[in-house]
């Protein structure tokens, strides 16, 4: 089957990319990753804490180490906008069956700190949910059956349930197709997880073709839950784009508007990306081009809104918006 395909998109017009971008480079970790992003990003006892993906190997030859090397980093940051990036790794699996962890989102619950993750094992890709209280010891709560991913936490309970967005990989029942849609559960504990459903789905989002999916935790608003998701849209005429030998796709940023009292209800959604790969470090430097992956999204007291996304899957950059703007975009 043939895919509708999609052409130019911009940001829109209310984000504004922070000029100290990208906020975190390889070359700002001591310990010499090659690739520095998708970030999970949160305030935690009066600091920004953020916790970012290392993948390892040779940027000047364009080659990745093998998956295990993969980690997670963690810095520390005053104004959300310098870093000061710890010496060493703070968390990765890796065992017979755990190839690497990755992709880490986090949320403040009750005074402590989750994490969300990804896991790549022998057998498939699963979700995990980790607690910590000072980021040395990881304590893990729960793993999903394979094929899960790209979890986010809801920052409080909603109707006496903790609540998570997620990506499922349903191949067959999507017709054998790379077209994967955000789903919804809820859960008394962190621990068993059900009441799934669909949340939203590709054929609901303008510019998306492929697949979407959480991006960062939700955040809490009078009018609803302020939700980003990633969207995907692929093009077969897309050539080179990084350091693999093909890559088609391009990932944007959405946004929409969930129920405060029932978060399994989209009251609004923007019809046109929130960010698109607009600036050189997002469509034309980097392992993979025209990538946009958001994992953190903070409001700050003054109605600011900070946004830290993945570029490229290389660096990790910060963009901005003021609250009330966002909402009219899923409104509107």
């Amino acid at each position: 089957m043939s895919l509708p395909l999609i052409g130019e998109l911009k940001s829109s017009n209310v984000i504004v990319r922070h000029p100290a971008n990208p906020i975190l480079a390889p070359a700002d970790v001591p310990y010499s990753p090659a690739l520095v992003f998708n970030a999970g990003v949160a305030k935690f006892q009066g600091k920004y804490v953020m916790v970012f993906r290392n993948d390892y190997g040779d940027p000047v030859n364009k080659t990745l180490l093998p998956g295990s090397t993969t980690n997670l980093g963690l810095a520390y940051s005053d104004d959300g906008i310098k870093w000061d990036v710890q010496p060493g790794p703070c968390f990765g699996l890796n065992d017979e069956e755990i190839v690497r962890t990755y992709d880490p989102r986090l949320t403040v619950i009750d005074g402590r700190v989750y994490m969300c993750f990804a896991v790549d094992t022998k057998h498939g890709v699963r979700g995990g949910i980790a607690v910590t209280d000072d980021f040395e010891h990881f304590e893990v709560l729960s793993m999903t059956a394979p094929d899960n991913r790209n979890m986010v936490l809801f920052p409080e309970k909603v109707g006496g349930r903790y609540v998570r967005l997620e990506r499922p990989f349903p191949v067959y029942s999507r017709g054998g197709q790379d077209r994967f849609d955000m789903w919804i559960s809820d859960s008394p504990d962190l621990k068993y997880w059900g009441n799934t459903e669909l949340l939203l789905a590709v054929e609901q989002v303008p510019f998306a073709n492929d697949k979407l999916g959480p991006a960062a935790p939700p955040i809490k608003t009078d009018k609803g839950w302020l939700t980003l998701f990633h969207a995907v849209d692929r093009d077969p005429s897309r050539g080179k784009n990084g350091w693999e030998a093909t890559w088609k796709k391009r990932y944007t940023a959405g946004i929409m508007l969930l129920d405060l009292e029932n978060p399994y209800k989209v009251i609004g959604m923007s019809r046109e990306p929130l960010l698109a790969p607009e600036a050189v470090y997002e469509k034309d430097e980097g392992f993979r081009t025209n990538v946009i992956f958001p994992g953190g999204m903070i409001l700050e007291d003054s109605g600011e809104v900070k946004i830290y996304y993945g570029a490229a899957d290389t660096v990790e950059c910060l963009a901005t918006a003021h609250v009330d703007d966002l909402l009219a975009l899923c409104l509107k």
